[in-house]
């Protein structure tokens, strides 16, 4: 099959991308300029609304649409997140330029993830072109949010039922940049996590005399180093959960034993850890430091319904047999098979892997510095996704 996808015109698109500043709960006009471009190339899309009213307040806006053949065949999902990070410090190159380099193009959400969104919405564009006489259908949604607390975009798609099952999803996030690999990589699961805090009540008592009160503060550092200590139950695939201590807090009055602290942990979890061993684990915590003072447990819980404010973990089975023609597109562009990885972190595929069961596969281009300063994207490796997964669509939903 010949190349369709135009190197340059996906470039160009990215360019754009990266070049509408889009910081989370800031989305609106990327997402009015993805869905006029799509519209432009006969693409079907539509904005859908959200508005998160308990916490945020945010009024959101993701692209959704379907390319439907009308004829039974397999259904494909793709979803992709346009909002990134806010601006950090610390940029050498211009960050909204989209400067290209030595093959590289700079620019926040270069890599996390415009270079995704970018294949997806290049690919459909040449499906339409191109393809008239297919089987099954395409869903693809361009999300807001992913970067924010919640990922509210694509957790209003599933509240509002706007996400159906698929026999697969692919979701471009940049799969070999996460696992810094070369191209072509694709993760078949990832660890899932929960966020949660543990607050420390003790006694005040005057600090010359601090064996009259109970120190929450000190109870609080002795509980996260004790947290540190658990030991992990080791998945095949995603290997061990961690704890990452991100916030501790507390204190007392002027030459007073603090009688209030609280740790902030965000835990990631493999398959078999939920809520109730993250729980478990921090009571065994508790007890091994010998803590004197009462401690409350909160997990941090999501604004929508039917979401419980953490990330499921997932494992796509290798069996797959649209995974299979997938590796083979891959290899059949790229002229090498795809390393296999397992994403650390979580994101938006936990959604789609884990609480829909969606069959999920992370794959997408390489580069550095997500969430970091001078964020690039290797354009090669950017054309070889796009190119890759085009020839998958095509085979997968061919008549013949």
């Amino acid at each position: 099959m010949k190349n369709i996808i135009e190197k340059q015109n996906l470039n160009n698109l990215l360019s754009t991308l990266i070049k509408i500043p889009s910081p989370y709960f800031e989305e609106e006009k990327i997402m009015e300029y993805a869905c006029s471009w799509l519209k432009q190339r006969n693409v079907p899309a539509q904005i859908h609304r959200y508005h998160e009213k308990e916490i945020t307040n945010f009024e959101g806006m993701n692209v959704i649409g379907t390319i439907d053949s009308g004829k039974e065949g397999p259904v494909i999902y793709f979803n992709g997140h346009l909002d990134t990070v806010r601006l950090c410090s610390g940029w050498t190159q211009p960050p909204y330029d989209a400067v290209v380099k030595d093959g590289n193009m700079y620019g926040v959400g270069a890599l996390d993830m415009k270079s995704g969104c970018a294949i997806i919405m290049e690919v459909l564009a040449e499906f339409v072109k191109n393809v008239s006489d297919f089987r099954g259908k395409i869903i693809y949604n361009l999300v807001s949010d992913e970067e924010g607390p919640f990922g509210l975009g694509t957790t209003y798609l599933i509240n509002d039922k706007k996400i159906q099952m698929a026999d697969l999803a692919i979701i471009t996030e940049p799969s070999a940049g996460f696992a810094r690999v070369k191209s072509p990589s694709i993760s078949l699961g990832a660890r899932g996590g929960y966020n949660y805090k543990v607050k420390l009540y003790g006694k005040s008592s005057h600090a010359a005399a601090p064996e009259l009160g109970i120190n929450a503060l000190l109870d609080a550092a002795k509980l996260a180093c004790e947290l540190e200590k658990t030991e992990m139950k080791e998945d095949e695939k995603l290997g061990k959960g961690s704890h990452c201590l991100i916030g501790m807090s507390g204190g007392g009055q002027s030459c007073s034993v603090p009688d209030y602290a609280e740790i902030e942990v965000f835990r990631h979890i493999v398959r078999g850890e939920g809520i109730d061993t993250i729980k478990e684990e921090i009571h065994e915590a508790a007890k091994r430091a010998d803590l004197t003072s009462k401690y409350k447990i909160e997990l941090r819980s999501s604004p929508a319904e039917n979401f419980d404010g953490g990330f499921e973990p997932y494992v796509i089975d290798e069996n797959n047999k649209y995974l299979d023609m997938l590796k083979k597109s891959i290899n059949k562009v790229c002229g090498e098979d795809a390393s296999i990885t397992y994403f650390k972190s979580m994101g938006d595929f936990n959604y789609i892997g884990g609480k829909l069961s969606i069959p999920t596969v992370i794959f997408g281009p390489e580069g550095e510095n997500y969430h970091g300063s001078d964020e690039y994207v290797n354009l090669d490796s950017v054309w070889e996704t796009a190119q890759s997964i085009y020839d998958f669509l095509v085979c997968t939903l061919s008549q013949d």
